[in-house]
């Protein structure tokens, strides 16, 4: 396997909240050491599940110092800092490294259409402004309308070599494949993250680095194991904990945005944290949380 910067199993991390929308380090510790304990190889906090797009700028800085002295050099911490405007993401970038995380991972603007230009524009001046700390790109164009193709991401990768890796969150395994191929003429240390938990083995044959997936919350076990097993070559074996992952997908279907969904799993799996979610989201009616118990029965996890 190539000498990635990063590579596993990395949870975009729930960000735990009081009922009164305070961020809650109690809650946040419990589920940093549950998943530590769990054999992940790093944490991202800030993504599209830590809720960071109903955060205003001071509570995502918040979040990120605490977050990095409660994990205090266990695992590697990522923090996305990804915005709609360019100053913002370079503020956050920067407090991120200041912080001491040891990468930040940043989404493309999810309002406007960019040209190609001010895409590069955009990233090019996050990447410089935390030059010598690895960034990854975030990928996810059903929110932010607007794709990262093979052949951009190469372009930026060539131009500014800190940014080490990417979170491919899009359902088309051909792109992900291709990501891989054509990033790892660039750079063969380039590291391609799956944002979809049933993707992880296709990534993972394709040359890709792991996996980036909500699951990982509540059901950390289903792609540790795939990962584990296909790093050490038991591929019958990865087979069969990936099968896991096929179903896993069904949890987010509950609501929409599903950080709700994966909060109220967390807590079935054992964990004890609050379940409070920024609006726009609303908490889980008690009829949903039905399905989703029976759901996690059904899919084994409790």
């Amino acid at each position: 396997m190539a000498d990635f910067v990063f590579k596993g199993v990395i949870p975009p991390v729930s960000t735990i909240f009081t009922a009164d929308f305070k961020f809650d380090p109690q809650g946040q510790a419990r589920l940093i050491d549950f998943l530590i304990e769990s054999g992940v190889d790093g944490l991202f906090f800030l993504g599209s599940g830590g809720e960071f797009s109903q955060m205003n700028t001071a509570e995502r800085k918040e979040v990120a110092e605490q977050v990095v002295k409660l994990v205090h050099g266990r695992v590697p911490v990522l923090i996305g800092t990804g915005s709609t405007n360019t100053r913002e993401a370079v503020e956050l970038s920067v407090h991120a490294k200041e912080c001491g995380a040891d990468g930040i991972v940043a989404i493309n603007p999810y309002y406007w259409h960019l040209t190609e230009d001010n895409l590069r524009r955009y990233f090019t001046a996050i990447a410089h402004s935390v030059s010598g700390l690895p960034m990854m790109l975030y990928n996810f164009p059903a929110l932010t309308g607007q794709d990262l193709t093979p052949a951009f991401t190469a372009s930026l990768v060539k131009e500014n070599p800190n940014i080490v890796g990417i979170k491919e969150t899009l359902d088309c395994i051909g792109h992900i494949t291709e990501m891989n191929r054509v990033l790892h003429e660039v750079n063969p240390n380039f590291a391609v993250f799956c944002g979809f938990d049933n993707h992880l083995l296709t990534n993972l044959l394709a040359g890709g680095a792991g996996v980036i997936s909500a699951s990982g919350n509540f059901a950390p076990q289903f792609t540790i194991n795939t990962y584990q097993n296909f790093v050490k070559g038991d591929t019958a074996a990865a087979c069969r904990w990936h099968q896991h992952l096929l179903e896993v997908t069904r949890v987010y279907g509950l609501d929409s945005p599903f950080v709700n969904c994966v909060k109220e799993a967390t807590v079935l799996a054992g964990v004890d944290i609050s379940t409070a979610v920024l609006p726009p989201t609303s908490p889980l009616s008690e009829e949903k949380k039905a399905e989703l118990k029976a759901l996690m029965h059904e899919l084994q996890i409790i």
